[in-house]
């Protein structure tokens, strides 16, 4: 079912005399895409003041336009993977974002009280409505997709991918930074007979783990900030966290890692990353999804890691949270009828937004999806790679 476009939508004679539209007009052709175009990417404009929007606020008016109404599109992630993969939006340099960026930049963003924010503003949203868009294990990042044909099967195959990466053993006791509905830990202690503790700043999250722990799993579901912790482990995974840590927490963030992983320890760091270092957040995401995330580059996790850690392993597969986050799309448009009445048509806009424009990113190789092994002090004779 796709998202209902709207039954009268602004002719193209009309809008053509908006002092913006020529402007706009030859941005989207640039990568394929027509205003008010019969092909399924292309823009249906319901109102003029989209132009100016987004050309004065970029993603964050683009995005606040389209949970307004004012335009559509039948494929919205084929819109974006065709605007980003053309690199349109570096085109749009918008001047009322310069705060933003000040801000993102001078700022830390994620201090011990600011942190707690994106735990209330998204990942407590509901745990029945997680449960109806995630596989069967409650997984909120990316799925291991090669050979696998399912949600479940992917995120199971990720899971398992990591075990097999940190070499877990019977006994192992694993710290779990940012461990979600804690699905790593349950399969890890069920499958591979370790002892986890999970570190969570999501009220929701810790309640849902109590019925783990119920199951007389050797679970543990902490609501507890990581820089509060110091205690020693075997190895230790964060997996879909650090992108909320910031750049001005990294090194902390590695620093926490180093002194509560054993010598000899494996740290394995699962994360989104951007191309490029000195980028600015996302000003809609920021916004609208993940209040005070930061994706990190490769160099900025180099230097955070620098003199702490040896990266060992540094695999790729971004692309495979394109397919993730389309199946979480099916999931979530399946189910929303029994949301709708809770959360209304703008939270099914911006929803929908979300889910398919970071779909598009991925698609696009905008960002990336990386897994850090990362070694305390160093594995002699050299880490052997596993990759299925």
């Amino acid at each position: 079912m796709n998202a209902p476009l709207k039954e009268t939508t602004t002719s193209t004679q009309a809008l053509e005399q908006h002092k913006s539209y020529r402007f706009v007009a030859d941005l989207l052709a640039r990568a394929d895409i027509q205003i008010n175009g019969s092909r399924p990417w292309d823009m249906q404009v319901h109102s003029s003041e989209v132009f100016d929007r987004a050309l004065a606020e970029g993603n964050l008016g683009l995005g606040e336009a389209y949970m307004a109404g004012q335009w559509d599109a039948e494929r919205l992630d084929e819109f974006f993977f065709r605007l980003l993969r053309a690199k349109v939006d570096k085109a749009v340099q918008p001047s009322k974002l310069v705060f933003h960026a000040l801000r993102a930049k001078f700022t830390n963003l994620q201090s011990v009280k600011r942190a707690w924010k994106v735990g209330e503003a998204h990942y407590d949203l509901g745990n029945d409505f997680y449960a109806t868009m995630l596989d069967k294990r409650m997984t909120y990042t990316c799925g291991y997709w090669h050979g696998a044909e399912t949600l479940d099967a992917a995120q199971e195959a990720k899971l398992d991918l990591i075990c097999r990466k940190l070499d877990l053993q019977p006994g192992m006791r694993i710290l779990d930074i940012g461990c979600g509905w804690g699905s790593f830990m349950a399969y890890a202690a069920e499958h591979y007979g370790v002892e986890c503790v999970g570190l969570t700043i999501s009220r929701e999250q810790a309640d849902y783990g109590k019925s783990l722990m119920k199951k007389g799993l050797p679970v543990e579901f902490r609501l507890q900030d990581y820089r509060e912790i110091d205690e020693q482990f075997d190895a230790i995974i964060s997996i879909g966290m650090f992108e909320h840590v910031g750049r001005k927490n990294h090194r902390e963030y590695m620093e926490v890692a180093h002194r509560c992983l054993k010598d000899g320890g494996l740290f394995l760091l699962h994360t989104i990353g951007k191309n490029v270092r000195e980028s600015t957040p996302d000003p809609w995401v920021d916004k609208y999804i993940f209040p005070n995330g930061d994706l990190p580059s490769i160099g900025q996790i180099g230097d955070a890691a620098g003199g702490l850690f040896v990266t060992e392993d540094l695999p790729n597969f971004g692309a495979d949270y394109d397919k993730t986050l389309m199946a979480w799309w099916e999931n979530f448009e399946a189910h929303w009828p029994q949301f709708k009445e809770r959360y209304g048509n703008e939270f099914y806009r911006m929803w929908r937004y979300y889910l398919l424009s970071c779909a598009a990113a991925f698609r696009a190789r905008d960002i990336q999806l990386w897994q850090w092994v990362l070694a305390k002090p160093g594995v002699l004779g050299g880490y052997q790679r596993i990759t299925a």
